[in-house]
Formats: structure tokens, sequence, C-alpha cells
């Protein structure tokens, strides 16, 4: 079959390579090509060629080597209850692999025509602490940007090596604009990225805290992995073969805090000053939700969050999750409509054409339970409500992080805590008091409050003695029979 090209596609409505490079983006997974570069594309094809994105892969080749020989464009699969709709986009322009030549990406960065620097690096790319939102200044690869801060690692580590580069040459700073699941994406990001430019240079950290803006975002968009099916199926719907397509689905929202010193793209978003009551509205419905069912379903034999929602008890927990114990805890954004968003992620759950599945949902979740589940449960008890849904999402993570499922097989448990996870669940055994007290006591992720709240210990601990004891899906079915 032919291969998606610039020569092969006949459906672009403009030529990528009259496009300048006005953004920067570290992390270029499937979430960015789905998201943020869908909405690029929209403005350039509205006739402003100012955006054109070089990405860069902090890690790995293979996104640069997949779409390379395919001129970087890609296909955007997007679906619903009425079907499935496909896309080419173009706003991509080049991918970098930051490990094979660190310079490159940093003089890429120091474009002038460069506005923003974007970044889809998941919430441990971030090199911090999830429970204070400091950086880690023990990260081993926080260690060696500070050691080697012209050849830097991390993404905080590109940020300063850049944003000193720009400083020195007179260009003025980009923008940098986190798109990560973090609580106040910007100012967390900005806190590590200064307090690492303070330590390479204080007056460079002054620099950065004076002078470099750091807008916060809430994106809502589900963005499955591309499987080898999504390819066949993009390949017979489009006539063309696409390495690297992207699935997702037709529902798509961000929210963005204005504040682009240099421009930026006329993006079809939401543009607010205040982005913290559309933040905590998505990571603690949808995101919360995700994870507490990604760990309950995987435990019970569910592959995808369609098939966890096709079981009436387990939807009936993510219901109830939504509505008798986060709800509680949200300001509405003005204008907003609560009820009609849950009901909106509850049929976007059950979508069938978004095979997302639990395991991959599970992964990092030291990095995802502060913001997701663990906020929520701090709320919620200093107003003296229940937890018993929170608590058993808790619990099911710790569950799942021993690395063995309810059959005795092994779970691959990706997580950058996994080593130390496993550790404390293997002395502690499949003991529920043993197993709650060993995880409780990870800092990082639980800080110092909730291991010392007897009433959180002791929700934690009966719903994970129930999940031992019984499994996944029966604890969720008594859930179900106990808080109709």
């Amino acid at each position: 079959m032919t291969r998606l090209s610039r020569k092969t596609c006949k459906t672009l409505a403009y030529d990528p390579s009259d496009l300048d490079i006005g953004i920067v983006h570290l992390g270029v997974g499937a979430f960015h090509r789905a998201h943020q570069a869908d909405y690029t594309d929209e403005a350039i094809r509205k006739g402003d060629m100012r955006w054109g994105t070089i990405g860069a892969s902090l890690r790995s080749s293979d996104t640069r080597d997949a779409l390379k020989p395919q001129d970087y464009l890609y296909t955007i699969a997007e679906s619903d209850e009425t079907g499935e709709r496909f896309r080419v986009l173009g706003a991509l322009r080049d991918v970098l692999v930051a490990p094979e030549n660190p310079a490159t990406l940093i003089r890429a960065m120091c474009r002038p025509s460069v506005k923003i620097v974007s970044l889809t690096v998941t919430e441990k790319g971030y090199c911090h602490d999830p429970a204070t939102g400091e950086l880690n200044e023990q990260h081993p690869d926080i260690i060696h940007d500070l050691a080697h801060p012209e050849r830097p690692r991390s993404a905080p580590g590109f940020l300063v090596a850049a944003l000193r580069e720009r400083h020195t040459r007179n260009l003025p700073p980009f923008t940098v604009l986190c798109c990560d699941n973090l609580p106040a994406n910007g100012r967390t990001v900005a806190k590590v990225v200064t307090r690492l430019a303070q330590l390479i240079d204080p007056a460079l950290g002054v620099y950065v805290a004076d002078n470099v803006s750091f807008p916060a975002t809430m994106i809502d968009r589900i963005v499955p992995a591309t499987t080898d099916a999504d390819r066949a199926r993009v390949a017979a719907a489009t006539g063309l073969d696409d390495a690297w397509p992207v699935v997702t689905e037709v529902y798509n929202n961000w929210v963005v805090e204005d504040r682009f010193p240099q421009g930026r793209p006329e993006w079809s978003a939401t543009f607010v000053d205040d982005i913290v009551p559309f933040e905590l509205m998505k990571l603690r419905l949808l995101n919360g939700a995700h994870s507490s069912m990604s760990y309950l379903g995987y435990l019970a034999g569910r592959e995808t969050i369609a098939d966890c929602m096709n079981d009436p008890a387990l939807a009936h927990f993510v219901a109830h999750l939504m509505h008798s114990e986060v709800t509680s805890t949200l300001a509405v954004p003005p204008g907003a409509d609560i009820g009609a968003y849950k009901e909106a992620l509850l049929r976007r759950f059950r979508n069938p054409g978004l095979k997302h599945r639990t395991w991959q949902i599970a992964m990092d979740g030291s990095q995802k339970l502060p913001q997701r589940l663990l906020d929520t449960i701090r709320e919620r008890m200093n107003a003296g409500q229940s937890i018993d849904g929170l608590a058993l999402g808790v619990a099911a993570w710790m569950r799942y992080v021993t690395g063995i499922d309810e059959k005795g097989a092994p779970i691959d448990v990706r997580d950058p805590l996994r080593d130390e996870l496993r550790s404390r669940a293997d002395m502690a055994g499949l003991d529920a008091p043993k197993l709650a007290t060993a995880l409780l006591g990870v800092e990082k992720i639980f800080g110092k409050d909730l291991p010392a709240n007897p009433d959180f210990v002791k929700a934690v601990t009966q719903a994970l003695d129930s999940l031992i004891r019984h499994g996944s899906q029966k604890t969720y079915e008594t859930f179900r029979s106990s808080h109709p």
C-alpha cells in the first residue's frame, strides 16, 4: 500500500513547507499530536503560517523514525457513537531526538521565530515531588543537569538551557506551556524551572522568575495508545499506509490562561484568567475516575475502559465517585454545567471505538494519585464527609502495585517508584494492615498528614482487605449494594 506523504496526501489545505517554526514541543507523543497539534493545525488552516511545530522526544526515536518517511504527516482518527472520521495533520515539521544531540534541540528552541515551548512529558517528566510540587533535587536527571547544564536530560533542564542561551543572545524568552495533568500546572512548572535555573545560576533564576510566562492549561481529550489494529483500520479507510496515526474521540476541550507575551496561534480554545476551577473539575472527575476504574478494572480482568463501563457494578462505582464524593469538592466555573459534563464523561467512557487500556491508564500512579484522588480526600475529610469510593480507588492502586494479580500472574507495573513500591509490598505481603502501612509510608505520594489520619488509614485498609480477600469484582459489587 502507498505510504502517506506530502506527495500522496491530497487532502491538506496548505503546504507544510510554507510554515515558519513558532512552536517547539517537548514530548511529541500521541496525546500532543491528537490535541494541541490539532488546535494548531486548525489555526494554520485559517491562513496563519507562523506556527509550524518542531517536536522533540526526550527518550526514544520511535516517533521520529515512524513519521520522517511520511514527511511528518499523520492521520487523526476521531470516533463517537456515530462512527469514525479521518483527517491528515501537517503542523508537525520535524521531530528531534534529544539524547542523540541535545545541542540541536537547544538551538531549535533558540530560533528567533519560536514563541512557545509546550510540553506533554507526563507527570513524572518534571522531576518534581508530587506531594509538594517542589523540584526533586535528588532526581538522577536533575543531578546530571546541574553537573552538565549544557547537555541536559530532563525537560526542566532543556527549558533552562534554552532560556539561558536566549537571554545571552538578547532574544525574548519563549512562553512555557505545560499541557500535562499537574495541579496548577503553569505555576508548578514555573516553580520547578525557576528553582533549577537558580541552582545553576542565581542571576538566571531571577531572570526566569521575572520574565518567563508559564500559563496554566486544562486539557480534556481521551487518547489511547495506537495499536496495529488502529493502523490497519486507518489504512483501509484512507487508502494510505500511516505508521503512526493517532486515535481519539470527537470530544475536544482546552482551557488556557491567556498569558503569551510573544503571541500565540488563534487556537479555538477557551481563554480565561483563572484556570483552577476548570482544572480541578477535569482532574478530579475525569482523571480521578479513570485512575480508580483502571486499577479496579485491571484487577477484575477488564482490558479497556469501555469494558469497565459495560460492567454495571463498576459503572455504578464510577457514577457514585463523581456524583457523591467528587462534586462537593468543586467550585463550578462560571457558565459550566457540571451535570452535563458528568453525563458526557460517562458517555465518553462507554465509547467502544476507544480501546483505552486499563493498563495504560494505570501507569505512573505514584505521580497521579496526589492530584487525582488524594487532594479530594483531604477536602472531603476536612469537611467531615465520607471517602468510601475514593479510599477504594487508593486501595486498588495498592493492590495493583504489589505486581501480582488475582490469579497469581505478574503485573507489568510501570512507575518511577516501582522498585520502592514493590520492595515495600513484598515485605508486607498480602496482609492489608501491613501493606497499607508500608505503602502509606511513601511520603512522596501521601505526605505526612494522610498516614497520620486514623480515619483515612482505616478506610483504605478496610477496602484493601476486601480486595485481597474477595477480589476486585466482588468488592465493587458489594460497594454497589451498600451505596445504592
